[in-house]
């Protein structure tokens, strides 16, 4: 009998159920959220579900999750957005997807400015060290989580709390976006060298440079999209 969050569709929901409980129990910032084990007895699941939708939670600022001390609310207006942003991803449409690729473009390559004004030796340095994380991961999911940590971390320098939070929301999709056509292999190669250039481009403050370098590494994402668009156009 497979995990009850292998599929992903257990874990899904499990953060409705708990986003659920904080709406009907009128849970607010400081408040506790049951224990782990209570929230796997009162929803029937695993313990793996339960801290996967935590993981979750927290990565939306949700909740702060701490050893001994368990799950704290720490910010609820995140959960307005969250409920707009479905955990299905399948029923996005191409033009969300091409949206979210645009504004990604639009922030990361159009904030060139106050990255090259703002970015330190030590921001680049933890940059670089994300990114040989991401070359060790051991498989496609976890390391595309590097690249999202990778491109947060570099938005980080813009000291905007905002764009940040716009970041977080998008990440669903986002990931799904790094992940899509690639083998670990293609993020130990591409996707590390590509931000190895984009790095040196900073360090460099060539503005130029940095601008193609990121727009260029953008583009990689979204090459399914214009696949699909030529299947649809097709009949394949």
């Amino acid at each position: 009998m497979p995990e009850d969050g292998a599929g992903g569709s257990a874990v899904d929901t499990t953060v409705a159920r708990i986003r659920a409980l904080i709406a009907d129990e009128g849970l607010g910032v400081g408040d506790s959220l049951p224990t782990e084990r209570e929230l796997c007895e009162r929803f029937a699941t695993s313990r793996n579900t339960v801290r996967e939708a935590m993981r979750i939670l927290k990565a939306y600022g949700i909740v702060d999750v701490r050893p001994k001390v368990g799950a704290t609310i720490i910010d609820n207006r995140m959960s307005q957005a969250f409920e707009q942003f479905s955990f299905n991803l399948m029923e996005l449409s191409d033009e969300t997807f091409w949206d979210i690729q645009n504004f990604r473009r639009l922030l990361e390559v159009g904030s060139v400015e106050t990255l090259l004004e703002k970015i330190t030796d030590d921001d680049l340095a933890e940059l670089r060290a994300i990114n040989a994380q991401m070359q060790e991961a051991g498989d496609v999911d976890a390391a595309s989580e590097c690249d999202f940590r990778f491109h947060t971390r570099l938005l980080a320098v813009l000291g905007n709390k905002a764009i940040l939070d716009v970041y977080q929301i998008m990440k669903p999709v986002t990931l799904r976006i790094m992940k899509n056509g690639k083998t670990r292999r293609t993020f130990e190669t591409s996707t590390f060298r590509e931000h190895v250039d984009v790095l040196d481009a900073l360090q460099a403050r060539d503005r130029l440079a940095y601008q193609y370098r990121m727009k260029v590494h953008l583009e990689s994402g979204v090459t399914y999209l214009e696949q699909r668009a030529a299947e649809a156009g097709s009949g394949t």
